[in-house]
């Protein structure tokens, strides 16, 4: 029976790996389902103390990798702070619009992207910037905002792998 449970944690894990498309902490509810599983199987639990809190360790990274890459790009393109902030937000309402997007999962990467342009566009010409820096910045964010949740993909996948392969032990 323990396998039963070890194959839905991992169908599940994948679901919540696939979220991170959305914008949602699909980390964390692959680290939640584990915990719970643990809890709940409390004499064949599937996971240990070492695993899981590798598994927290890794979601944090994936966290600071995202939000850094996201803002660091329209900084490191020369936008202003208030371009950052405002690119942070857009990437959340770009992901949120562009899951309507005909190209599924990948709607949600291009709007996250288009809406961290946008954002930090708005930003940098509300503080004053000429309208060539503040479309060099909101590229800078695009792309930061592309390349963070590509990093932190990266990092769920290995959390999915992780767990996965833990489970089954």
């Amino acid at each position: 029976m323990i396998y039963v449970y070890a194959t839905i944690l991992t169908i599940s894990n994948l679901l919540f790996w696939a979220s991170i498309l959305f914008g949602l902490p699909g980390t964390w509810l692959m680290i939640l389902a584990a915990a719970a599983a643990d809890l709940w199987l409390v004499d064949e639990a599937m996971f240990g103390w070492p695993v899981l809190l590798t598994a927290v360790v890794l979601a944090t990274l994936g966290e600071i990798l995202e939000f850094y890459l996201g803002a660091a790009g329209s900084r490191a393109a020369g936008g202003s702070r208030r371009a950052a902030a405002l690119a942070i937000a857009g990437g959340i309402i770009g992901a949120i619009v562009g899951t309507a997007f005909p190209v599924p999962l990948l709607g949600t990467l291009i709007g996250a992207s288009l809406g961290a342009f946008i954002g930090s566009l708005l930003g940098d010409l509300w503080a004053g910037r000429p309208m060539f820096l503040s479309v060099e910045a909101g590229r800078g964010a695009a792309a930061g905002r592309f390349w963070g949740t590509v990093a932190k993909m990266a990092v769920g996948g290995v959390i999915v792998v992780i767990l996965g392969v833990a489970a089954f032990l």
